[in-house]
């Protein structure tokens, strides 16, 4: 529960998130990246949304997902 400090405050991160989940309404995500964004550096923070879509995935999320690993992580051998 420290704060963030070093190269954690550089890490990329993600987050997506339905228009439509009737379980983790979309207000909790919005409130959820705005935290991140006030503990890392902003610019790495990523908020993406899908219409439609509820409590699950989709082919448009997990093709965003893949781009982000690929940016991000270094490929394997």
């Amino acid at each position: 529960q420290g704060p963030i400090s070093g190269v954690n405050k550089e890490i990329p991160v993600l987050q997506c998130h339905g228009d439509c989940d009737p379980l983790v309404p979309l207000m909790f995500g919005s409130l959820t990246v705005e935290r991140l964004k006030s503990m890392i550096n902003p610019a790495n923070v990523t908020f993406k949304t899908y219409s439609g879509m509820m409590h699950s995935s989709s082919i448009e999320e997990m093709m965003d997902v893949k781009q982000f690993i690929d940016k991000h992580l270094p490929p394997i051998d």
